[in-house]
């Protein structure tokens, strides 16, 4: 089911001009985070309290068709305000390349949520230094798997 509404773009000019690059090359142009070469995902939510249609870059995690969305925030002291939309929703979409596609999300834990994270360092080593910062803050950081619907 596609999420429909009012697309309100993100606040942040580098993450609205990402998204839409991204989504108006179908996956070929700013399809990389930054200057770090690590392929990103587009990822189409509800927000919480707006209900408006919200999109965000996060670094592609995927294993067997599923994605990792990391809500890290860098080890801030608190968790990303998408979190909050994905936990008030659970169904996204998320495009990979030239379309989207309907995604569930769930938050892991335990001995998943450790695989998970493992894969997410891998491809991110920077989150091992943010658990670090987290953890200083009392916050374990999140981490959601999103699978295909």
């Amino acid at each position: 089911m596609p999420i429909e509404g009012e697309y309100e773009p993100s606040k942040l000019e580098w993450v609205r001009d990402q998204v839409a690059a991204y989504e108006a090359s179908g996956g070929t142009e700013a399809n990389t985070l930054r200057e770090t070469g690590i392929p990103i995902i587009v990822v189409t939510m509800r927000g919480a309290s707006s209900g408006k249609v919200r999109k965000i870059a996060l670094m592609r995690v995927e294993h067997d068709g599923a994605y990792a969305l990391v809500a890290s925030y860098g080890g801030a002291p608190s968790h990303p305000a998408w979190y909050a939309n994905l936990v008030a929703d659970p169904n996204i979409m998320i495009q990979d390349g030239p379309a989207p596609h309907d995604y569930r999300v769930r938050e892991v834990t335990g001995d998943e949520r450790a695989e998970w994270w493992d894969r997410s360092v891998a491809v991110f080593p920077n989150y091992a230094d943010y658990e670090v910062t987290a953890t200083e803050h009392g916050r374990v950081i999140p981490v959601l798997v999103a699978e295909r619907v």
